[in-house]
């Protein structure tokens, strides 16, 4: 009778890979970039998304060895990950979450620590700088922590905060950070905010999660004045500009790896830790259960004294592991999301001059329609032309837009509303979204805030810019997953749109 040779696990492990990618291949050409997408178009059938996963059989591959592995929950992989991503940005630590609003939470707990000194704590009634328009979870974990958003206008040429408006907003003793996004791929005036924080002693958060691939530029003295003196990884210097990756100019910056983004993990976010360490700590507290200890999952004793700490009223020698500092979380992803996560960042190069050039098609694409739209501009940017692309101000500072969309806001004179057009898109299926929440001050949860609690934020000016951004501003997808044919598609349902009118 024969016998048939069993497998080693290692065997089996390879056996399995090799038809994972197989399998990959032939189900997710759809989610290919768009180089390599070669599946058939049918306008008016074939979904336009607004965004999406791009992905290689390279993601399905380590998302299954991993989970063969089964360790699970946020190991090897993860501490991969992290070390990669700072090494790519040129930050001191990365530490992964779940979500890009768990990082906002972690970012902004770890300023709330009893271990800051403290006249730069974040306590509650303190208050806090934000924007009016944009999403929630940048300013909810403001409120979740009893501290008070302050919340200027929007410009809504760029997205970004009113810079001009930051003295008006500070309260000495009671201003004591600030928190913003940089609006859809584009970076807010970095060197405006951090003068002036600078100048207060203010933290800054940047909610870096639309926007990572993106870069800010000042000139050398105005960078060195702030206490910068390198360009980040990978950039080279001009000797006239330093220039660095936004989400590296602040005390933290967060990310998001939800499919939308730049880079996905399913689910999943980042905390940068930009130059000061024990930041780290004090996050990583706040993500893991609040405890003190600051061991990896299945590490023990890596201070050496494990059982030699005496902390709050508990007796000397209690277990360091069950020691906690903090009024935490327990926010970590697993491994086989980072698992994903580093094949992505192979990716992110490539990933990110997509959406330069697919931003660049569509406003080449629709520059005879400025009758009836504004379009966005960079930050610093005062114009563009077909011919000789974006015109700057005189500050000597320059962004450079790993777009997450692009948007485009509709005139007030114009024939048809922000609303009309959307519903055309949607229509002919072209997958379109507004400014996020618009101005947040119009949004249901704010305006019980404000009935239940007025004292719960508070408003400087007015917040014209926000409320434009909010009744006429769409934009459609910039991510590596368009084809050049969709994107044809959609410059024509457009132009055909409004000849219509």
């Amino acid at each position: 009778m024969a016998h048939s040779i069993s497998r080693s696990p290692a065997e089996l492990k390879t056996e399995i890979l090799r038809l994972t990618r197989e399998y990959s291949d032939a189900t997710h050409r759809a989610n290919l970039p768009s180089e390599k997408n070669l599946l058939p178009f049918e306008p008016g059938v074939t979904t336009v998304p607004y965004a999406g996963r791009v992905f290689t059989a390279d993601e399905v591959e380590a998302a299954v060895g991993s989970t063969l592995d089964f360790w699970l929950t946020l190991g090897k992989e993860g501490e991969a990950f992290e070390s990669e991503l700072a090494a790519l940005l040129g930050v001191r630590h990365c530490l992964l979450v779940n979500s890009g609003s768990s990082a906002n939470l972690v970012a902004f707990s770890a300023l709330t620590t009893h271990k800051l000194p403290a006249h730069r704590r974040i306590q509650p009634g303190d208050e806090v700088i934000t924007v009016a328009a944009g999403f929630p979870t940048t300013v909810a974990p403001i409120i979740q922590s009893g501290v008070v958003p302050v919340f200027l206008d929007n410009n809504p040429v760029t997205g970004n905060i009113r810079t001009d408006l930051l003295e008006e907003a500070f309260v000495p003793g009671k201003t004591k950070a600030v928190m913003l996004a940089h609006a859809l791929g584009n970076p807010f005036d970095v060197a405006a905010v951090l003068e002036f924080c600078r100048r207060h002693e203010l933290w800054l958060i940047e909610d870096n999660c639309d926007a990572l691939g993106c870069t800010y530029s000042m000139p050398v003295e105005r960078a060195k004045a702030l206490g910068f003196v390198e360009n980040s990884p990978g950039i080279p210097c001009d000797g006239i500009h330093i220039t660095r990756y936004t989400g590296t100019w602040g005390d933290l910056s967060t990310q998001s790896f939800y499919p939308p983004h730049h880079l996905t993990m399913g689910e999943g976010g980042a905390v940068n830790i930009v130059s000061r360490p024990p930041l780290k700590s004090y996050a990583e507290s706040f993500r893991d259960w609040g405890r003190d200890c600051w061991c990896a999952s299945g590490k023990d004793d890596t201070c050496g004294k494990r059982y030699k700490w005496q902390l709050g009223e508990l007796p000397e020698g209690y277990d360091h592991k069950y020691i906690y500092s903090h009024l935490g979380y327990n926010l970590k992803p697993l491994d086989p999301q980072a698992a994903i996560g580093r094949q992505q960042l192979k990716k992110l190069p490539a990933f990110i001059e997509a959406r330069k050039q697919n931003w660049e098609f569509l406003r080449r694409g629709l520059a005879d329609l400025e009758d009836v739209f504004d379009f966005s501009l960079p930050t610093h940017a005062t114009g563009w032309s077909s011919d000789a692309g974006f015109n700057w101000d005189d500050s000597g500072c320059r962004t450079d837009c790993s777009w997450f969309g692009f948007m485009l806001r509709v005139k007030a004179d114009a024939p048809f509303t922000h609303t009309d057009l959307a519903r055309h898109l949607d229509q002919h299926k072209i997958g379109n979204r507004m400014f996020f929440g618009g101005n947040l001050l119009r949004q249901p949860a704010f305006v019980q805030l404000k009935r239940d609690r007025p004292e719960a934020f508070r408003v400087v000016g007015e917040m014209s810019g926000a409320d434009d951004i909010m009744r006429s501003a769409l934009f459609l997808g910039t991510y590596p997953g368009l084809t050049r044919v969709m994107l044809e598609y959609e410059v024509q349902m457009i132009c055909e749109f409004v000849r219509g009118f």
